[in-house]
């Protein structure tokens, strides 16, 4: 586990002094990069500073963005915390599950860790913007954390899963990951995989799967010239039977309705 590697992410956070706790669990944790998504103009210094004690540092190196997307672009996995299991939350993992899934990612690799607004919690748009989900169980009849005490026992369970080994992978970048998910999607288009309404959760899903696979810029290439050839082969022999046929060829021809088949295939549900 590479902690330098680390990035947690507060998204719309509305307590000043929640701020400062978080960035002393971080410090007691050795994970030093703190991204927020919302203005810096909104927090009171004061405040952040008086519960961050000496570790203001983080608060003072703070980067802000605008969503929870271009806070995490350049990271290789997203991890959303929550505790309520939606419809499109999939498998959310333990903070010690966490920490072991993501070790060989971080070594060469950003992982951001992205908690919700202490009210609210991370909505199910923001949850679509992560790749993969963290659950912290705690007790039904008050199941609610702190803020700084979510941030404080995941980063422990990071903390605690060092190896000081690199395995001398460098995994791409959610931004770059874009590319491959949208090849995929456009090729399995022109097969006539899935109706056009389907492409979204198509997308969602290879997302997810890719980014935790943590693939390197080699896979990346190699899986959409993969793609690439199996739709260019399809269209041939498609054109070669419609020509023996004597059919004239038909837009997506056997499409499959990706919305009624293809959340089951997928395991999204």
């Amino acid at each position: 586990m590479n902690l330098k590697n680390i990035v947690i992410v507060l998204t719309n956070p509305d307590e000043s002094r929640n701020v400062g706790a978080v960035c002393r669990a971080m410090a007691n944790n050795g994970i030093t990069t703190l991204r927020i998504v919302g203005k810096k103009s909104k927090f009171d210094e004061e405040r952040v500073r008086i519960l961050a004690i000496h570790a203001a540092y983080i608060w003072e190196n703070a980067e802000f963005f605008d969503s929870i997307t271009e806070a995490t672009r350049d990271c290789s996995i997203a991890a959303g915390t929550t505790r309520r299991r939606g419809k499109k939350r999939g498998k959310l993992l333990l903070p010690e599950e966490f920490a072991l899934d993501v070790e060989r990612t971080s070594e060469n690799g950003k992982v951001a860790v992205v908690f919700g607004n202490e009210r609210t919690g991370l909505t199910e748009e923001e949850i679509d913007e992560c790749t993969m989900g963290v659950t912290i169980p705690s007790d039904e009849g008050f199941p609610s954390l702190n803020l700084s005490h979510a941030v404080q026992i995941v980063c422990y369970q990071l903390f605690r899963t060092q190896s000081g080994q690199s395995n001398g992978i460098v995994p791409v970048s959610l931004g770059r990951l874009e590319k491959t998910v949208s090849t995929i999607a456009d090729d399995l288009e022109k097969i006539g995989f899935f109706k056009v309404t389907g492409r979204n959760d198509m997308e969602k899903f290879w997302r997810d799967i890719l980014s935790r696979a943590s693939i390197s810029e080699g896979e990346a290439a190699y899986i959409e010239q993969t793609f690439n050839k199996a739709a260019g082969l399809a269209g041939k022999n498609r054109l070669l039977i419609d020509k023996a046929d004597g059919i004239r060829p038909e837009k997506n021809p056997g499409s499959i309705d990706f919305d009624v088949l293809g959340k089951n295939q997928t395991g999204i549900v």
